[in-house]
């Protein structure tokens, strides 16, 4: 199968993950919340920034490295935390975490993963970052840093754009629940997705492994409860300062989208503001993603700023770059290769968005990242 020409781009991906994973499956993966507004505005404000091509550049290979955090990447992205990623498909942690370190890109594991830290041990190499979301024991947070720590995550991510729930209705249409509750609607789905069906069966159903260690010591837990509901806490400001004194390592807070929260962060000692609005699945009455990170790299000239949101292919990376982010990281299309290609899916993702980012910057005439904002049309760059 010649991938390159079977699936170009992200929305190809996409689309053969719809056919391979079951309906309940790909609507917890692809939706936002309430009619989807703000996951649109993400990508239509990515769309709307434009560069002006430079011509007569002669020949060269355009530069796609980068350093971020004191670490040397050959690539500017990576894989951003997606929960429960192993519904997507069988093994799918364990499959893009290798593909990541083997291209030397960092994958970022969620705490409410289908598998342990020490699960991806094997897999992340030198490349893994563990996403916190808080628990509101303080016992908890610390042995879940301590565990990630020792597995060999280097990064910790605390995520703080998720205060509460959000409705998400296609889920809710899809009678999607975690853990999740068989139905006939569910049993037909996997009876029609065979592959999908016997893989996860092989590796288990999939389930919060690592919060349900943790909540099975808590009065509420049972068997049809949300693991990750019964610890979950609210992050405040003084937990900044707590898990900043705690954490050897980077420290990255994602989920920033003002000004004032960013520079109040890195005074605190966070190492890199991740502006973020979680790909529109929380809330849909806010601003594009992309409206603040112009604000916030003006604010902060010299932060360490990652992005994501609204990522659909190379040249939105090129975008977000020249617009104040040093690094991106994409979530749902590293999880779309994974369930349309399986193994195959992320090392030919990362490939296409390599080659996608280098013939775009030799459109542009950039012969390296950094002259990317130079040749931005200015008239359509949000907060400029």
């Amino acid at each position: 199968m010649d991938l390159d020409t079977r699936f170009p781009a992200i929305s190809d991906l996409r689309a053969r993950a719809r056919r391979r994973v079951p309906h309940f499956v790909f609507e917890y993966l692809d939706s936002a919340t309430g009619v989807e507004d703000q996951h649109h505005r993400n990508m239509d404000a990515l769309r709307a920034v434009h560069f002006d091509p430079a011509v007569l550049q002669g020949p060269y290979e355009p530069d796609l490295s980068t350093t971020f955090l004191g670490r040397d990447y050959p690539l500017p992205f990576g894989c951003a935390p997606v929960g429960m990623s192993g519904i997507m498909w069988p093994r799918a942690e364990k499959i893009i975490s290798a593909a990541c370190r083997d291209a030397g890109l960092p994958y970022s594991m969620s705490t409410v993963a289908t598998v342990t830290p020490e699960d991806l041990t094997a897999t992340i190499g030198d490349q893994g970052w563990f996403q916190l979301y808080m628990p509101s024991d303080k016992g908890i947070r610390s042995e879940m840093m301590t565990r990630a720590k020792a597995a060999g995550f280097t990064h910790l991510i605390l995520t703080v754009d998720v205060p509460v729930d959000s409705r998400r209705e296609r889920q809710r249409r899809a009678n999607l629940t975690i853990p999740p509750k068989i139905t006939p609607a569910m049993i037909w789905a996997m009876l029609t997705h065979p592959e999908w069906t016997l893989g996860t069966l092989k590796e288990g159903i999939p389930s919060l492994k690592f919060v349900e260690e943790f909540a099975r010591d808590t009065p509420e837990y049972n068997s049809i409860a949300h693991a990750g509901h019964i610890i979950r806490g609210q992050p405040g400001w003084s937990d900044i300062d707590e898990i900043r004194a705690e954490w050897d390592g980077p420290f990255l807070v994602k989920g920033v989208q003002e000004a004032s929260d960013a520079d109040r962060l890195t005074k605190a000692g966070v190492d890199a503001i991740w502006v973020s609005n979680h790909t529109g699945r929380q809330f849909d009455g806010g601003p594009a993603c992309l409206d603040a990170l112009p604000r916030i790299r003006d604010a902060l000239p010299d932060a360490s700023i990652i992005y994501d949101s609204g990522i659909t292919g190379g040249l939105d990376i090129l975008r977000a770059l020249a617009l104040g982010a040093d690094f991106v990281m994409l979530g749902r299309a590293f999880h779309y290769a994974v369930g349309a290609l399986a193994e195959k899916g992320p090392p030919h993702l990362i490939d296409m968005l390599k080659d996608d980012m280098t013939l775009a910057m030799g459109n542009i005439g950039a012969k390296s990242l950094s002259e990317l904002k130079d040749r931005l049309v200015r008239e359509t760059v949000p907060g400029l």
